[in-house]
C-alpha cells in the first residue's frame, strides 16, 4: 500500500494534501536556494542586490513547477514514469524559451514558445529581485506565476485519482492483532 493510498483515507481533502505537501517541500529547498544563492555571488563575483520583493517571488517561482511536479506524479504509473516525464519537463520548461539564454541570443519562435512557459517568468522574477532593477515586468511575472500555480493546482486536484484502490481497502480492512499488555 502506498502513501497516496493512506492518504485517501484520510477525511482531508485533495486541495489539502497537494498543498501541504508543496509547502513542505519549500521548505525543504529553501536552504539549497540560500546557498546556491551565496555560492553562485561569492564564486562568480555577481553583484546582489536582493529586493524585499524577493519573498513573494521565491515561493510563486517554485509553486507552478512543483504543481506540475503533482500533475506528472499523480498520472504516471511507477516512480520511473514519473522521474523520466520530470525530466522531460524540465528540459522542455528551461530550454523553450529564455529562462536561460537571453532573448536576444535565441530564435523567434522560442522566445515565443516561451511566454508559455512558466519557467520564462520565474527567471524574469528572480533576475530582477536578485540582481536589480525592478521594471513592469515583474507585475506581468508575478501575475502569470500566480495564474499559472492557481491553474496547475486545479488540474492536479480535479486529474488525482483520490479513490482507495481495491487492494489498500483490503489492506486497511484487515484485523489488527495487538499484543496483550498483561
Amino acid at each position: 500500500m502506498g502513501s497516496l493510498d493512506y492518504d485517501a483515507t484520510l477525511p482531508i481533502h485533495t486541495y489539502v494534501l497537494v498543498l501541504a505537501a508543496v509547502l513542505s517541500f519549500l521548505l525543504l529547498s529553501l536552504p539549497s536556494l540560500v546557498v546556491t544563492t551565496l555560492c553562485g555571488w561569492l564564486a562568480l563575483h555577481i553583484p546582489l542586490s536582493p529586493h524585499p520583493l524577493l519573498l513573494l517571488v521565491s515561493p510563486l517561482c517554485a509553486i507552478p513547477l512543483s504543481g506540475i511536479g503533482a500533475l506528472i506524479g499523480s498520472v504516471a504509473r511507477r516512480p520511473e514514469e514519473a522521474g523520466s516525464l520530470s525530466l522531460l519537463f524540465t528540459l522542455l520548461l528551461v530550454g523553450l524559451g529564455p529562462a536561460v539564454i537571453p532573448p536576444d541570443r535565441l530564435p523567434g519562435f522560442t522566445v515565443t514558445l516561451g511566454r508559455l512557459s512558466p519557467a520564462t517568468y520565474a527567471a524574469s522574477a528572480l533576475r530582477q529581485t536578485l540582481l536589480g532593477p525592478l521594471t513592469g515586468q515583474i507585475v506581468v511575472d508575478v501575475a502569470v506565476l500566480a495564474l499559472a500555480g492557481v491553474i496547475v493546482f486545479g488540474l492536479v486536484v480535479r486529474l488525482m485519482d483520490w479513490r482507495v484502490s481495491q487492494q489498500a481497502e483490503h489492506a486497511l480492512s484487515l484485523p489488527i492483532d495487538l499484543p496483550s499488555g498483561t
